[in-house]
């Protein structure tokens, strides 16, 4: 039998946030934001593009919930109210 090694997606898109940090993601991902309106294209060679909306690198989603780490309680309070609806069933 052959071992074949996971291919690792390359990631060279390359998006600034607005604190002016950067990231590398896949062309797929990058233009996926694209289409979402969330990442706007700035430049080629590399595939440089910024997010519009402050903070927008900072949203997560969890159990369908889009959430805001910038935002320190946000988190916090949307786990507490999961587990407590967990725990009532």
């Amino acid at each position: 039998m052959t071992n074949k090694k996971k291919r690792r997606k390359k990631r060279t898109a390359l998006v600034i946030c607005r604190d002016r940090k950067e990231f590398w993601t896949t062309q797929t991902q990058f233009w996926q934001w694209g289409r979402e309106g969330t990442v706007i294209k700035v430049n080629d060679n590399p595939v440089t593009g910024t997010f519009l909306r402050e903070h927008e690198e900072l949203m997560v989603l969890v159990s369908n919930t889009v959430l805001n780490l910038a935002n320190s309680n946000h988190m916090r309070e949307a786990l507490a109210a999961r587990r407590i609806g967990l725990s009532g069933r």
